[in-house]
Protein backbone atom coordinates (compact mmCIF):
# COMPACT_ATOMS: atom_id res chain seq x y z
CA UNK A 1 0.00 0.00 0.00
CA UNK A 2 2.56 2.35 1.05
CA UNK A 3 4.17 1.42 -2.40
CA UNK A 4 1.39 2.69 -4.19
CA UNK A 5 0.89 5.87 -2.45
CA UNK A 6 4.38 6.14 -3.34
CA UNK A 7 3.89 5.83 -6.99
CA UNK A 8 0.68 7.89 -6.95
CA UNK A 9 2.78 10.84 -5.24
CA UNK A 10 5.50 10.69 -7.75
CA UNK A 11 2.90 10.78 -10.53
CA UNK A 12 1.30 13.81 -9.04
CA UNK A 13 4.50 15.69 -8.74
CA UNK A 14 5.63 14.48 -12.62
CA UNK A 15 1.84 15.94 -13.63
CA UNK A 16 2.83 18.94 -11.59
CA UNK A 17 6.09 19.92 -13.22
CA UNK A 18 4.45 18.92 -16.72
CA UNK A 19 1.43 21.34 -15.80
CA UNK A 20 4.16 23.94 -14.91
CA UNK A 21 5.93 23.30 -18.01
CA UNK A 22 2.57 23.41 -20.06
CA UNK A 23 2.32 27.12 -18.55
CA UNK A 24 5.88 28.08 -18.99
CA UNK A 25 5.37 27.37 -22.63
CA UNK A 26 2.40 29.19 -23.58
CA UNK A 27 3.46 32.54 -21.20
CA UNK A 28 6.99 32.15 -23.36
CA UNK A 29 4.67 31.79 -26.96
CA UNK A 30 2.25 34.87 -25.59
CA UNK A 31 5.49 37.04 -25.20
CA UNK A 32 6.88 35.66 -28.20
CA UNK A 33 4.16 36.55 -30.54
CA UNK A 34 3.38 39.79 -28.81
CA UNK A 35 6.88 41.05 -30.12
CA UNK A 36 6.17 40.01 -33.30
CA UNK A 37 3.28 42.57 -33.57
CA UNK A 38 4.60 45.08 -36.08
CA UNK A 39 5.39 41.93 -38.71
CA UNK A 40 1.55 40.88 -37.78
CA UNK A 41 -0.09 43.57 -38.58
CA UNK A 42 1.34 44.06 -41.74
CA UNK A 43 0.08 40.63 -42.79
CA UNK A 44 -3.14 41.62 -41.84
CA UNK A 45 -3.42 44.75 -43.62
CA UNK A 46 -1.37 43.31 -46.54
CA UNK A 47 -3.88 40.53 -47.28
CA UNK A 48 -7.14 41.39 -47.91
CA UNK A 49 -5.81 43.01 -51.72
CA UNK A 50 -5.30 39.55 -52.64
CA UNK A 51 -9.02 39.03 -53.39
CA UNK A 52 -9.85 42.25 -54.41
CA UNK A 53 -11.83 41.78 -57.67
CA UNK A 54 -12.92 37.97 -57.31
CA UNK A 55 -16.80 36.95 -56.29
CA UNK A 56 -17.94 36.87 -52.93
CA UNK A 57 -17.76 32.73 -53.35
CA UNK A 58 -14.45 32.98 -53.96
CA UNK A 59 -12.94 34.86 -51.34
CA UNK A 60 -12.67 32.86 -48.36
CA UNK A 61 -11.13 30.10 -50.18
CA UNK A 62 -8.67 31.46 -51.05
CA UNK A 63 -7.78 33.00 -47.38
CA UNK A 64 -7.93 29.09 -46.45
CA UNK A 65 -4.87 28.40 -49.46
CA UNK A 66 -2.99 31.63 -48.22
CA UNK A 67 -3.23 30.23 -44.71
CA UNK A 68 -2.08 26.79 -45.76
CA UNK A 69 0.48 28.32 -47.38
CA UNK A 70 1.76 30.49 -44.34
CA UNK A 71 1.12 27.61 -42.13
CA UNK A 72 3.72 25.37 -44.45
CA UNK A 73 6.01 28.32 -45.10
CA UNK A 74 6.48 28.41 -41.01
CA UNK A 75 6.07 25.38 -39.33
CA UNK A 76 8.12 22.97 -42.65
CA UNK A 77 10.77 25.53 -43.77
CA UNK A 78 10.97 28.41 -41.35
CA UNK A 79 10.92 25.83 -38.19
CA UNK A 80 13.27 23.74 -38.65
CA UNK A 81 16.03 26.35 -39.89
CA UNK A 82 14.96 28.50 -36.66
CA UNK A 83 16.16 25.50 -34.32
CA UNK A 84 19.30 24.71 -36.75
CA UNK A 85 20.44 28.14 -35.62
CA UNK A 86 19.47 28.31 -32.31
CA UNK A 87 21.64 24.71 -31.75
CA UNK A 88 24.31 25.38 -34.38
CA UNK A 89 24.60 29.37 -35.16
CA UNK A 90 22.99 31.14 -31.78
CA UNK A 91 25.47 33.92 -32.95
CA UNK A 92 23.76 34.53 -36.06
CA UNK A 93 19.84 35.15 -34.79
CA UNK A 94 20.67 38.90 -33.77
CA UNK A 95 22.31 39.69 -37.62
CA UNK A 96 19.17 38.29 -38.70
CA UNK A 97 16.71 39.71 -36.84
CA UNK A 98 18.53 43.03 -37.84
CA UNK A 99 18.18 42.40 -41.14
CA UNK A 100 14.81 41.22 -41.20
CA UNK A 101 14.08 45.07 -38.78
CA UNK A 102 16.10 46.69 -42.17
CA UNK A 103 13.91 45.36 -44.35
CA UNK A 104 10.42 46.00 -42.38
CA UNK A 105 11.81 49.79 -42.19
CA UNK A 106 12.42 49.54 -45.90
CA UNK A 107 9.28 48.53 -46.89
CA UNK A 108 7.26 50.88 -44.58
CA UNK A 109 9.16 53.98 -45.76
CA UNK A 110 8.52 52.75 -49.28
CA UNK A 111 5.01 52.72 -48.49
CA UNK A 112 5.23 55.58 -47.25
CA UNK A 113 7.17 57.58 -50.31
CA UNK A 114 4.34 55.96 -52.39
CA UNK A 115 1.50 57.29 -50.27
CA UNK A 116 3.04 60.81 -50.24
CA UNK A 117 3.78 60.68 -54.16
CA UNK A 118 0.57 59.26 -54.77
CA UNK A 119 2.04 56.68 -56.91
CA UNK A 120 0.71 53.38 -56.94
CA UNK A 121 2.60 50.36 -56.35
CA UNK A 122 3.65 47.82 -59.65
CA UNK A 123 2.55 44.17 -58.15
CA UNK A 124 2.34 42.27 -61.15
CA UNK A 125 1.59 39.52 -58.96
CA UNK A 126 -1.90 41.65 -58.87
CA UNK A 127 -2.52 41.78 -62.30
CA UNK A 128 -4.74 39.84 -64.49
CA UNK A 129 -3.60 36.34 -66.33
CA UNK A 130 -3.94 34.78 -70.11
CA UNK A 131 -5.57 32.09 -67.81
CA UNK A 132 -8.29 34.37 -66.55
CA UNK A 133 -9.98 33.73 -63.58
CA UNK A 134 -8.57 30.57 -62.42
CA UNK A 135 -4.91 31.50 -63.39
CA UNK A 136 -5.65 35.01 -61.83
CA UNK A 137 -6.40 33.48 -58.39
CA UNK A 138 -3.50 30.98 -58.39
CA UNK A 139 -1.44 33.96 -59.59
CA UNK A 140 -2.64 36.06 -56.51
CA UNK A 141 -2.30 32.89 -53.86
CA UNK A 142 1.23 32.55 -54.71
CA UNK A 143 2.23 36.30 -54.59
CA UNK A 144 0.07 36.07 -51.24
CA UNK A 145 2.31 33.37 -49.77
CA UNK A 146 5.61 34.43 -51.33
CA UNK A 147 4.58 37.72 -49.19
CA UNK A 148 3.89 35.88 -46.44
CA UNK A 149 7.31 34.02 -46.24
CA UNK A 150 8.80 36.86 -45.70
CA UNK A 151 6.69 38.09 -43.16
CA UNK A 152 6.93 34.70 -41.61
CA UNK A 153 10.75 34.69 -41.24
CA UNK A 154 10.68 38.02 -39.45
CA UNK A 155 7.78 36.94 -36.99
CA UNK A 156 9.49 33.98 -36.34
CA UNK A 157 12.94 35.53 -35.58
CA UNK A 158 11.48 37.36 -33.43
CA UNK A 159 9.75 34.70 -31.39
CA UNK A 160 13.16 32.73 -31.51
CA UNK A 161 15.42 36.04 -30.31
CA UNK A 162 12.68 36.31 -27.44
CA UNK A 163 12.89 32.31 -26.13
CA UNK A 164 15.44 32.38 -22.99
CA UNK A 165 18.65 31.17 -23.85
CA UNK A 166 19.10 27.39 -22.10
CA UNK A 167 15.96 25.97 -23.03
CA UNK A 168 15.56 22.53 -24.33
CA UNK A 169 15.14 21.87 -28.51
CA UNK A 170 11.52 20.75 -28.07
CA UNK A 171 10.73 23.76 -25.77
CA UNK A 172 11.93 26.14 -28.68
CA UNK A 173 10.16 23.88 -31.14
CA UNK A 174 6.84 23.85 -29.03
CA UNK A 175 6.78 27.55 -28.12
CA UNK A 176 7.66 28.53 -32.11
CA UNK A 177 4.83 25.74 -33.02
CA UNK A 178 2.54 27.44 -30.89
CA UNK A 179 3.52 30.68 -31.98
CA UNK A 180 3.20 30.10 -35.72
CA UNK A 181 -0.38 28.36 -35.52
CA UNK A 182 -1.67 31.04 -33.58
CA UNK A 183 -0.21 34.06 -35.36
CA UNK A 184 -1.48 32.65 -38.42
CA UNK A 185 -4.77 31.70 -37.19
CA UNK A 186 -5.40 35.16 -35.73
CA UNK A 187 -4.08 36.62 -38.52
CA UNK A 188 -6.38 34.69 -41.32
CA UNK A 189 -9.08 34.79 -39.22
CA UNK A 190 -8.84 38.22 -39.03
CA UNK A 191 -8.34 38.69 -42.28
CA UNK A 192 -11.67 36.37 -43.50
CA UNK A 193 -13.86 38.57 -41.35
CA UNK A 194 -12.68 41.73 -42.99
CA UNK A 195 -12.86 40.50 -46.62
CA UNK A 196 -16.56 39.07 -45.43
CA UNK A 197 -17.66 42.70 -43.86
CA UNK A 198 -18.68 44.49 -46.39
CA UNK A 199 -21.41 40.69 -47.46
CA UNK A 200 -22.28 40.88 -43.62
CA UNK A 201 -23.27 45.23 -43.65
CA UNK A 202 -25.13 44.26 -47.40
CA UNK A 203 -27.24 41.22 -46.18
CA UNK A 204 -28.22 43.15 -42.68
CA UNK A 205 -29.06 46.12 -44.54
CA UNK A 206 -31.28 44.16 -47.55
CA UNK A 207 -32.52 42.28 -44.41
CA UNK A 208 -34.05 45.14 -42.99
CA UNK A 209 -35.47 45.34 -39.22
CA UNK A 210 -33.50 46.65 -36.73
CA UNK A 211 -30.26 46.10 -38.34
CA UNK A 212 -30.72 47.53 -41.24
CA UNK A 213 -29.14 50.66 -39.97
CA UNK A 214 -25.98 48.64 -38.63
CA UNK A 215 -25.53 47.01 -41.91
CA UNK A 216 -25.55 50.19 -43.64
CA UNK A 217 -22.99 51.42 -41.09
CA UNK A 218 -20.75 48.58 -41.46
CA UNK A 219 -20.51 49.24 -45.36
CA UNK A 220 -19.63 52.47 -44.89
CA UNK A 221 -17.29 52.73 -42.32
CA UNK A 222 -15.47 49.88 -44.33
CA UNK A 223 -13.22 51.32 -46.65
CA UNK A 224 -12.15 53.91 -43.94
CA UNK A 225 -11.04 51.04 -41.65
CA UNK A 226 -9.04 49.37 -44.61
CA UNK A 227 -7.28 52.58 -45.13
CA UNK A 228 -7.05 53.07 -41.24
CA UNK A 229 -5.23 49.43 -40.72
CA UNK A 230 -2.74 50.12 -43.95
CA UNK A 231 -1.90 53.14 -41.88
CA UNK A 232 -1.25 51.29 -38.84
CA UNK A 233 0.54 48.67 -40.63
CA UNK A 234 2.88 50.72 -42.12
CA UNK A 235 3.37 52.75 -39.32
CA UNK A 236 3.74 49.46 -36.80
CA UNK A 237 6.43 48.01 -39.21
CA UNK A 238 8.50 50.97 -39.21
CA UNK A 239 8.33 51.20 -35.62
CA UNK A 240 9.12 47.68 -34.92
CA UNK A 241 12.15 47.49 -37.52
CA UNK A 242 13.83 50.79 -36.39
CA UNK A 243 13.44 49.06 -32.67
CA UNK A 244 15.02 46.08 -33.44
CA UNK A 245 17.90 47.80 -35.15
CA UNK A 246 18.45 49.89 -32.71
CA UNK A 247 18.49 46.93 -29.94
CA UNK A 248 20.81 45.14 -32.12
CA UNK A 249 23.36 47.92 -32.88
CA UNK A 250 23.30 48.30 -28.64
CA UNK A 251 23.36 44.63 -28.17
CA UNK A 252 26.69 44.67 -30.61
CA UNK A 253 28.47 47.18 -29.24
CA UNK A 254 27.22 50.69 -30.73
CA UNK A 255 25.22 52.16 -28.02
CA UNK A 256 23.91 54.67 -29.94
CA UNK A 257 20.92 55.80 -30.57
CA UNK A 258 20.05 53.08 -28.21
CA UNK A 259 20.92 55.01 -25.25
CA UNK A 260 19.99 58.42 -26.18
CA UNK A 261 16.55 56.91 -26.86
CA UNK A 262 16.18 55.84 -23.35
CA UNK A 263 17.55 58.74 -22.03
CA UNK A 264 14.60 60.07 -23.74
CA UNK A 265 12.19 57.94 -22.48
CA UNK A 266 13.54 58.53 -18.72
CA UNK A 267 12.91 62.32 -19.64
CA UNK A 268 9.34 61.90 -20.37
CA UNK A 269 8.44 59.59 -17.52
CA UNK A 270 9.63 62.45 -15.42
CA UNK A 271 7.96 64.43 -17.38
CA UNK A 272 4.55 63.17 -16.89
CA UNK A 273 4.40 61.19 -13.37
CA UNK A 274 1.09 60.77 -13.79
CA UNK A 275 1.74 58.35 -16.72
CA UNK A 276 5.44 57.52 -16.44
CA UNK A 277 5.46 54.17 -18.17
CA UNK A 278 2.97 55.05 -21.32
CA UNK A 279 5.23 58.37 -21.53
CA UNK A 280 8.06 56.32 -21.88
CA UNK A 281 6.84 53.47 -24.42
CA UNK A 282 5.56 56.23 -26.47
CA UNK A 283 8.59 58.12 -26.59
CA UNK A 284 10.40 55.05 -27.19
CA UNK A 285 8.18 54.24 -30.07
CA UNK A 286 8.37 57.67 -31.50
CA UNK A 287 12.05 57.75 -31.87
CA UNK A 288 12.36 53.83 -32.86
CA UNK A 289 9.85 54.76 -35.13
CA UNK A 290 11.57 58.14 -36.91
CA UNK A 291 15.07 55.71 -36.80
CA UNK A 292 13.54 52.89 -38.63
CA UNK A 293 11.61 55.73 -41.58
CA UNK A 294 15.48 57.19 -42.25
CA UNK A 295 16.97 54.07 -42.27
CA UNK A 296 14.28 52.51 -44.93
CA UNK A 297 14.53 55.96 -46.66
CA UNK A 298 18.37 55.23 -47.02
CA UNK A 299 17.57 51.54 -47.85
CA UNK A 300 15.61 52.37 -51.32
CA UNK A 301 17.92 53.41 -53.26
CA UNK A 302 20.14 50.49 -52.08
CA UNK A 303 17.76 47.91 -52.77
CA UNK A 304 16.31 49.29 -55.98
CA UNK A 305 19.95 49.48 -57.56
CA UNK A 306 22.07 47.31 -56.12
CA UNK A 307 20.33 44.01 -54.46
CA UNK A 308 17.24 43.78 -56.86
CA UNK A 309 19.62 43.99 -60.13
CA UNK A 310 21.78 41.46 -58.22
CA UNK A 311 19.51 38.89 -57.29
CA UNK A 312 17.56 39.39 -60.86
CA UNK A 313 21.61 38.33 -62.08
CA UNK A 314 21.51 35.66 -59.69
CA UNK A 315 18.43 34.50 -61.00
CA UNK A 316 19.18 34.50 -65.03
CA UNK A 317 22.26 32.86 -63.86
CA UNK A 318 21.04 29.60 -62.19
CA UNK A 319 17.94 29.62 -64.42
CA UNK A 320 15.24 30.75 -61.77
CA UNK A 321 12.54 32.13 -62.70
CA UNK A 322 10.99 35.13 -60.35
Amino acid sequence: MSGLLALLDDVAGIAKIAAASVDDVAGQAVKAGAKAAGAVIDDAAVTPKYVHGFSAARELPIVLKIARGSIFNKLVILLPVALLLSAFAPWAISPLLMLGGAYLCFEGAEKVLHALSHHQVNEPHLQATPDGGAGLEEERVKGAIKTDFILSAEIMTIALAAIPDGDPIWKEALILAIVAIGITVAVYGFVALIVKADDLGLHLHESGGNLAGLGRGIVKIMPGFMKLLTIVGTAAMIWVGGQIVVHGLHEMGQHQPYLWVHHMAEAAAHALPAAPGLAAWATTAFFDGIFGLVLGIILIPVANHVVSPTIGALRGLFGISA
